[in-house]
């Protein structure tokens, strides 16, 4: 009996370890994805609702700094640089407060996005933007509170926050036509130096027109604007695989003291090794 009474009780601490009770999240949580012209705009935030409750000068105190959302801080990534209220934000992260009033928003945008809610001292160094943006009355109540990203054209969008009857609008500019043009420039210019490295280094390490490898290698050591020990030595072995002893020589000792003068002891003893093996040490 007693050995029965102890396996009841070790099935019964298994099952109270390893049953977990899930219930809905009273504010669950919501990802959008958006593309803005070339950039990824990714927004993350969580979605209380009002629940019978006054939210703007009630829950949420007008001209207060709030977690715009409830849980973890709103965070907004953004792939490359965008413009908020006429200033320059980089490429990265940001957390999301707000001071909401009655007439309009303080929108704040903060470096730091580690935080649970606001954070536990305010940091006005790590304010990269703070802008105003004007309430909108809404003719119903918003149940839960609602961020999008609304008006989207190739270079802008608005990024709206909803609760109760109140609609706030956040003015964002993308820098799509000078990134647009910076790549036509680039596609119309033709080939990088680069791009001549990388295709003769594939064609050489595929085993294809070592011909077409020697010309482009040739090309990307031109166009490059200082002298680099790695596509020296590229194009040693590029030389060599053709057949031009002499050529891969001269590239090798051109690799290997452009390596010497950087301090980069691996490509002074791959260089080393080709040229004894080519009988030129």
């Amino acid at each position: 009996m007693k050995k029965i009474m102890l396996f009841l009780s070790a099935a019964l601490i298994s099952v109270c370890t390893y049953a977990q009770l899930q219930t809905p999240a009273p504010s669950p949580s919501q990802k959008i994805e958006q593309r803005v012209g070339l950039t990824d705009v990714t927004l993350e935030y969580s979605r209380p609702a009002m629940r019978g409750r006054t939210i703007f000068g009630g829950l949420v105190p007008y001209g207060e700094v709030w977690r715009t959302g409830a849980n973890a801080n709103t965070k907004i990534t953004f792939s490359k640089d965008v413009m908020v209220g006429g200033k320059t934000l980089k490429a990265g992260s940001y957390a999301i407060y707000t001071k909401p009033n009655t007439q309009n928003w303080e929108v704040y945008f903060y470096t730091d996005t580690n935080n649970w809610g606001n954070p536990q001292k305010w940091d006005e160094s790590k304010v990269a933007v703070v802008v105003k943006a004007d309430v909108y009355p809404l003719p119903i109540d918003i149940e839960s509170f609602t961020m999008s990203f609304d008006d989207l054209t190739n270079d802008s969008a608005n990024l709206g926050l909803m609760w109760e009857k109140a609609y706030v609008a956040v003015p964002m500019k993308f820098m799509t036509d000078a990134q647009v043009s910076a790549s036509i420039d680039e596609v119309m210019s033709g080939p990088s130096a680069n791009d001549y490295y990388g295709a003769a280094v594939y064609y050489l390490e595929s085993g294809k027109d070592i011909n077409k490898a020697k010309t482009w290698i040739d090309k990307a050591i031109e166009m490059r604007s200082e002298p680099a020990f790695w596509y020296y030595r590229q194009q040693s072995l590029i030389y060599a695989k053709s057949g031009d002893k002499k050529g891969a020589i001269k590239a090798a000792q051109k690799s290997l003291n452009l390596a010497k003068e950087a301090g980069n002891a691996d490509y002074i003893a791959l260089n080393n090794k080709s040229l004894k093996e080519w009988g030129a040490m």
